[in-house]
């Protein structure tokens, strides 16, 4: 079968590695003679999965033994309304920068549960950059400060994290977790969506300190209680088990590529090809982002008026190419690069946009 050149920026790309083994243990996983969406989620066989799961992002990310690994649901959305409840201790503020669309949504949520203040944002530019680190003053009587790592719809992404806060750091992950190495002693909590690089959408990954486990009150809803769920092993109802197993999947592809410096390297290498055909076309295509906040998982760009941008569209649709319009709130281009979007594919990308501004 052809298989699409997929850039959408979520649910996005998934190793074709890892499609192929789940067609082929679809029907009967391990000899069980069952699909693995039949399997009971106190089963010994998914408890392995989940178990292997854990293992695997624990070694990729090198994540401390100090630190709890959760599968929730509910997707990063959800994480906006969790994070304050869990987090947000009375007659205390939760520190927001507001980087771009998710950032807002995240700090709306967030004013709903308690004293959470914008401390820095790049919205009057457009959501262009980053902002400086120096531009950060966290109020002293903060519970957390709360960032979002990379910005799908934007372009942006953090180059250098804020460390040695006084308070922790909690980080929105979703659409760059495991395309870099981390340096999780400088987070209090990393939450992400699995649907751009960790495996299909429908589980979210929470990692976090084990100290900020004391901070889940008692009176929480269960279901939104960090505490109750680390404590059942994120089995505290029925997980989506399949979003689960695509997971330790797609972990284990990662593993067997060489890891998160491995992906770095071809994530830079895919960005350079595509960033190289903007700032080489002479002003035929302009980039969102500043060049210092440029992202490595989406490029944004625009071309000189919509008629052109409706016929780049047009045509790379003809050639193939899915998922390259710009989000609605900004319009233009962006192709979202995440880790299973393979070198061939954003070579075609590159030589494609090369060969439309020649025809253009």
């Amino acid at each position: 079968m052809k298989r699409a050149l997929n850039f959408n920026a979520g649910p996005a790309a998934l190793p074709e590695a890892v499609l192929a083994r789940a067609q082929k243990e679809m029907m009967n996983y391990q000899d069980s003679g069952m699909g693995i969406m039949e399997l009971s989620h106190r089963s010994k066989q998914f408890e392995a999965i989940n178990e292997r799961a854990k293992k695997l992002l624990r070694d990729l990310l090198l994540i401390p033994d100090d630190y709890e690994v959760l599968f929730l649901q509910g997707g990063a959305s959800l994480q906006f309304t969790m994070v304050p409840l869990n987090l947000l201790d009375e007659g205390t503020t939760a520190g927001y920068v507001v980087t771009g669309t998710w950032g807002e949504k995240a700090l709306k949520e967030a004013k709903k549960i308690g004293n959470a203040v914008e401390i820095a944002s790049t919205k009057s530019a457009n959501f262009k950059s980053i902002p400086n680190l120096s531009e950060i003053k966290v109020p002293s009587d903060s519970s957390y400060l709360h960032i979002t790592t990379n910005n799908t719809i934007f372009g942006t992404q953090w180059h250098n994290l804020p460390e040695d806060l006084t308070v922790p750091l909690v980080a929105d992950m979703s659409s760059d977790i495991l395309s870099r190495p981390v340096n999780l002693s400088s987070h209090g909590l990393i939450y992400a969506g699995a649907q751009k690089n960790l495996g299909p959408s429908g589980v979210t990954v929470v990692i976090l300190h084990k100290d900020l486990l004391k901070r889940s009150k008692p009176g929480l809803p269960s279901m939104l209680n960090y505490k109750v769920h680390a404590d059942s092993k994120s089995l505290y109802n029925t997980p989506p088990t399949l979003s689960v197993y695509f997971l330790m999947l797609v972990l284990e592809w990662a593993e067997s590529l060489g890891g998160v410096k491995q992906l770095e390297l071809q994530n830079k290498q895919k960005a350079a090809l595509l960033y190289d055909a903007i700032d080489s076309s002479n002003g035929f295509y302009e980039g969102h982002a500043e060049k210092g906040s440029r992202s490595l998982m989406n490029i944004t760009f625009t071309l000189n008026n919509e008629d052109l941008t409706s016929s780049f569209l047009h045509e790379a649709e003809e050639s193939g190419f899915i998922g390259l319009a710009g989000h609605r709130s900004v319009g233009g281009c962006r192709a979202s690069i995440y880790n299973a979007v393979p070198l061939e594919h954003v070579e075609k990308l590159a030589d494609f946009m090369n060969h439309f501004r020649l025809r253009n």
